[in-house]
Order: C-alpha cells, then structure tokens, then sequence
C-alpha cells in the first residue's frame, strides 16, 4: 500500500514589516529646521525655568542657589568693578599656550602611533599607562620643577590633554582602509608619500574633530592650573568666591567659561567646515 504524500510549500510568503514614517525618530533621514530650533529652545528654557521657580521660592537656600537674576547682577558687577575681562584674557591665554602645546606633541605622537608598528609599540605602554594618572598627582611635581610661575600653569594644561590628543589621532590612522595604501605603493608612491599625501589628508578632518571634543577638557583643567598661585583668570575668581561663598559669582564664571567654550566650539566647527568641506557628509 502506497502512502499518499502531500507536497507542502517550503516556505510561508514572507511578511514585510514597513516602518512607519516618524519626523521625530528618523535615523540620519533629515530634520526639519523649526522643530531643531524649537527643540534647542526648549533644552535651554527648561532648565533655566526650574531654575528660577527653585531659587524664587527659595526652595533651596540663597546661599546655594541664587536666582539667575543675582547671578547676572553679580557677574555685571565683576565686569564692571572687578575687571573681569582681564580675568577672561588670561584665562584664554594659559588655555590656548597648554592646548597649542598639547597638540603640537599628542599629534604627530598620534599619527606615529598609528601608522607605524613600531611606534605604536613604542609609545602605547608609555601612553596607556600615564594617561590613567591623574594629572592633579602631579602638580607638587609641576612646582618642584617649574615653580609658582605661568609655565606651570601652562604644563598641567597641557598634561591634562596631549595623552588624549595622541589615542584620538592615532585610532583615526588605524581606520584608514588598507586598500587607500596599497593603491598608493601600486602607483609608485614611498612611505614619505603615503604618509604626506595619503594618511594625513584622509585623517585631518578627524584631527580637527578631535583637536574641537579635546579643547573642552583644557578648560576644565584651568582651575585646577590657576590654583597654583595665581593671582588672575576664571578658575582663580571661582576658587575666590568660594572661599567667601559667593555663589553667585562662582555660577556666572562657570556659565561664562560654557559660552566660551561653546563660541570656540562653533568657530572650529565653522573652520572645519571651510578646511575640510569634503567631509561634511561625514560630519552630519
């Protein structure tokens, strides 16, 4: 007796899931400019209405957390009594001499790292190492061998980022594609040129980027610079107005060392954008 078999489709019809359009939730699809300036608007109305509706009602003591209105009346007076402007140059000078300095060493220390083995095994021990100490262990050392002075300043400055200069680059040289090399040494090109017109072209969008993420971190190491004896600069009117618990003045410097870094930030986004348009679909 034959068995009757019944021949059955080897499959169901597969079901195809369609996403729903979203303007809110789109992935790397666009965004509509009103609703990204009604969102920015909103991420800095928020915060500065619980702000005031706190501090009005006295929720929390004045004494820690002052109305945005004495705040803003306090930092008039440092402007206009307390030549906070000078305090605002000196500050942006150790910032700018540390990160100048911090990136004319972690750079090309970064793009050693990444391009060569044998720079790479040279310099990783030595950068992997140090850069999980934290640079206020070294300030004794710092006064010990420059002093009280600018230079001192300047170096924690300066520690407090190269490290982090060197790693950023040099992982930026490691995803270059090996074909971009290949093809260059296939069309005669020696290392002098690989490097020169392959390796350093293809990463310096990324060097900026990292030059801009990496320049916030000088500020925040320029209070724990202008402790070293200091007698001007922001970190130093923070570190004074906390002694007299002036917190008024102590939230203004902190505001106003956001906006500068926020100004610096756009005027390097500005920049990378002229130096390195061919990277702007990248960026976005």
């Amino acid at each position: 007796m034959v068995e009757s078999s019944f021949i059955k489709p080897d499959s169901e019809p597969r079901q195809y899931r369609y996403l729903s359009p979203s303007v809110f939730w789109s992935i790397r699809q666009g965004f509509p400019q009103k609703l990204s300036l009604l969102l920015v608007g909103l991420s800095l109305i928020i915060p500065l209405t619980i702000w005031t509706v706190v501090s009005s009602l006295q929720i929390i003591s004045p004494t820690f957390l002052p109305t945005p209105w004495a705040v803003v009346a306090a930092g008039y007076k440092m402007f206009t009594e307390a030549n906070l402007l000078a305090d605002i140059v000196s500050s942006s000078g150790r910032v700018l001499a540390g990160f100048v300095l911090a990136a004319v060493i972690g750079v090309p220390i970064g793009l050693a790292m990444g391009t060569f083995y044998s720079m790479d095994s040279l310099f990783t021990p030595i950068v992997g190492t140090v850069r999980y100490m934290p640079v206020t262990g070294f300030v004794p050392l710092i006064i010990i061998w420059v002093g009280l002075g600018e230079p001192s300043k300047i170096l924690i400055i300066m520690l407090g980022v190269v490290l982090y200069n060197a790693i950023m680059v040099a992982d930026a040289v490691k995803f270059i594609p090996n074909e971009m090399i290949n093809v260059a040494y296939t069309m005669g090109a020696n290392r002098w040129d690989v490097l020169v017109k392959v390796i350093i072209p293809a990463t310096f969008p990324c060097i900026l980027d990292t030059l801009r993420v990496n320049i916030s971190g000088a500020w925040n190491f320029l209070v724990i610079a202008e402790l070293l004896a200091a007698q001007n600069g922001l970190g130093f009117k923070i570190i004074q107005a906390q002694r007299f618990l002036q917190t008024e003045k102590v939230l203004f410097c902190i505001v106003l060392i956001g906006v500068i870094g926020l100004a610096i930030d756009y005027g390097l986004k500005y920049l990378s954008s002229i130096l390195t348009p061919w990277a702007d679909e990248v960026r976005h």
